[in-house]
């Protein structure tokens, strides 16, 4: 009864495989690290940097849980060079680069409300709170 799982676990394998595999192969696959680097000293800060040979290169330097900064670059299935900088702290991930979607512009009407609520700050006061119970 063991032979026949094994048999069927296999025979459902071989039936599974791709019929053609040279489609599913990318040609990244056989990409090697051209160099690499990589540094972590006792108090928590670290540095990496790698470059393979079809072109992928990344590097960070940072203190770990704190804050960071790096690049990477590649070259996009459509042949663009792409390339991120970031950093990261306590307010977040902060991308750049060309390739990054722009945010579309502030309506002019919130621009104006965010105005006048910096120039009305007293608004923010509780003592300027209605309490609802009086009402």
């Amino acid at each position: 009864m063991f032979k026949l799982f094994v048999f069927a676990g296999a025979l459902t394998l071989i039936v599974a495989a791709p019929q053609h595999p040279e489609h599913y192969i990318s040609p990244e696959g056989g990409a090697q690290i051209k160099s690499y680097a990589s540094d972590i000293l006792p108090d928590g800060s670290y540095h990496y940097a790698f470059e393979t040979t079809n072109g992928i290169a990344a590097q960070e330097q940072g203190v770990g849980g704190h804050q960071a900064q790096g690049a990477s670059s590649y070259t996009s299935p459509e042949g663009i060079p792409i390339q991120l900088a970031y950093s990261a702290d306590e307010n977040g991930f902060h991308p750049e680069g060309a390739h990054l979607p722009i945010p579309p512009p502030i309506p002019e009407e919130i621009l104006k409300s965010l105005q006048w609520n910096a120039a009305h700050p007293e608004e923010d006061d509780p003592q300027y709170e209605i309490n609802s119970r009086h009402l």
